[in-house]
């Protein structure tokens, strides 16, 4: 018995071997195995509020420049902006990923109330549910008799299975994400900022400083293009391309919103 055991493991690893090469002779290559994405609440914080910072800052410098306000007035406005939206953007983080435990956990009490006192309609209904997913009755029934008997197991799939929802991770940290959410969104939106910074020294030009942060505004949608591309797994240029495109649409609206607006009050010079 324990001979034909390690013969049948033998021939799986032998037929799995065989399965990654592709090919023959000087053509034979092994398939690589796909890079897995990145993982994780931190990384989404980090991309969502980096994107929306970029473009939530040049747009607002873009309206203030239609409005050919001074760089003082972009600083001050800029930075004002900056730290308020980073913080209301931390704190609705937090506040979101807290609720979700919060209704997670609510959630998976009464599905365990459920489980425990109405055990048959419930095994009834997790059954029907793999029968319209494509299993067989036979086989529905023997996953459903095994899930029974473990019953933290079964209120878990009870919850991914029939209200899409899973478990509450103890390990989560709202607070964590919050942090993540504000540090980022005050790093990426920094940059279109930089450029009537650094060039106080050099220029007194609003325009030359407002092209600045035209150039490092792409800069940066660039390289979180380039992130965001590594972290899902997509192409480099595809990604970034779509990045850029999407901060210049709204900050081109929001260019042309502060010029209309400039010339309907009347504030041409």
């Amino acid at each position: 018995m324990a001979e034909n055991s390690v013969t049948s493991t033998a021939r799986l690893l032998r037929e799995e071997d065989e399965d990654d090469v592709e090919g023959c002779g000087d053509g034979m290559r092994r398939r690589e195995r796909p890079k897995e994405p990145w993982k994780g609440e931190i990384v989404k914080s980090i991309v969502y509020a980096g994107l929306d910072a970029i473009v939530t800052c040049f747009s607002l410098i873009s309206s203030i420049s239609a409005g050919h306000l001074t760089s003082g007035d972009v600083l001050v406005l800029g930075f004002a902006n900056l730290v308020a939206d980073g913080i209301s953007m931390g704190c609705g983080d937090y506040v979101s990923a807290t609720t979700e435990q919060d209704v997670a956990a609510e959630e998976r009490a009464v599905t365990e109330w459920d489980v425990t006192n109405r055990s048959q309609p419930e095994q009834m209904e997790l059954l029907r549910k793999y029968q319209r997913l494509g299993m067989s009755a036979e086989d529905a029934e023997t996953v459903v008799n095994i899930f029974s008997k473990y019953k933290d197991m079964l209120v878990d799939e009870k919850m991914m299975a029939q209200k899409g929802m899973t478990p509450p991770d103890k390990e989560d940290k709202p607070w964590k994400n919050g942090l993540v959410t504000f540090v980022s969104f005050i790093v990426f939106g920094s940059a279109p900022l930089l450029s009537f910074i650094i060039l106080i020294p050099f220029t007194d030009s609003d325009t030359i400083k407002f092209i600045g942060a035209c150039v490092l505004s792409v800069l940066a949608l660039v390289l979180l293009g380039i992130a965001k591309a590594k972290i899902a797994g997509q192409k480099y240029a595809l990604s970034a391309f779509v990045t850029v495109l999407y901060g210049a649409t709204a900050a081109a609206a929001a260019y042309a919103l502060g010029w209309t607006l400039r010339n309907i009050a009347g504030l041409d010079e």
